[in-house]
């Protein structure tokens, strides 16, 4: 009779113990971290502001300042800035009336610029013979600035909101004619290749192979332009007069209202900003993310 060994097999091992964080701290340890990159993008320059706003309050309560502090533009103008949508009549009305005047003019002087200037850009890219005619006239008349056109446009309209409009046509329509030319002449030959291969020729090649690839050059300048845009009917406004945030800070001076003019000041930046995060937007969607930040 045989004896067979039987191993006898040894009890596994107890698991060591798993730390397991609290549950209470989980929430919010996540709720840190999300808040982080927006107290990142905020936290700094709001704390420059407040700190600028500290200096700016201790230098112009001197006694030999000029310029009135923090303090002294809320006890002055806090209408202005609580309720900027009151309407009294004619001119006497909340600075949301005197913006919206003045992008109502920007939206249409803007959009004649966007729509000339691409159509010219695309032309002078693609056309050596344009890029010849046209280049050295565009790059003289681009240096002119912007107030320097409002004479002829007065004497041309007589009539002050085409004179604006056209101040901002002109001004605006340069970057964006130089920056479609300079997109349209870096489109990657290998995309003409496939072009020619598919055999695209027309309409259909500007807008299958030329304006996809030149979009981020376009955006760009579309972004430039909208700014000069802001730059240039704040300037026109102050000589056509009439509703508008730049006849407002002309008006604000001639009546040495100083704290209305530092609070148009913000207002008129903070409008400029709002308008060129809207384009650089506009620009990430359109070009999936391709153009300039």
């Amino acid at each position: 009779m045989t004896t067979m060994n039987i191993a006898t097999s040894k009890p596994a091992p107890a698991a060591a113990p798993v730390s397991v964080a609290e549950p209470a701290l989980m929430p919010e340890r996540s709720l840190a971290a999300r808040l982080r990159p927006t107290l990142d993008a905020v936290l700094p320059p709001l704390l420059v502001v407040l700190a600028l706003a500290g200096l700016w309050e201790v230098v112009a309560s001197g006694p030999n300042a000029t310029l009135p502090p923090p303090s002294k533009v809320w006890a002055d103008s806090s209408e202005l800035i609580t309720d900027p949508f009151f309407d009294r009549g004619g001119l006497d009305k909340g600075l949301f009336w005197h913006l919206l005047a003045s992008l109502q003019r920007v939206a249409v002087g803007f959009a004649l610029a966007a729509g000339a200037g691409i159509a010219t850009g695309l032309l002078i890219g693609t056309s050596k013979l344009a890029t010849r005619g046209l280049d050295p006239l565009f790059q003289v008349l681009r240096t002119v600035p912007p107030l320097a056109w409002l004479p002829l446009s007065l004497a041309a309209f007589r009539e002050a909101q085409p004179s604006a409009i056209f101040v901002i046509f002109i001004t605006s329509i340069w970057p964006i004619i130089i920056n479609t030319a300079v997109g349209v002449r870096n489109v990657p030959q290998d995309y003409r290749n496939v072009a020619a291969v598919i055999r695209l020729r027309g309409p259909a090649y500007f807008a299958r192979i030329i304006l996809p690839a030149a979009a981020p050059y376009i955006f760009t300048g579309l972004r430039i332009g909208v700014g000069l845009s802001w730059l240039a009917i704040i300037a026109a406004e102050m000589l056509i007069g009439g509703v508008g945030i730049g006849f407002f800070i002309w008006d604000a001076w001639n009546s040495s209202n100083l704290s209305d003019i530092v609070v148009a000041l913000a207002y008129v930046g903070l409008v400029g900003f709002a308008l060129d995060r809207a384009m650089a937007l506009a620009g990430r969607l359109v070009t999936r993310g391709t153009s300039a930040q």
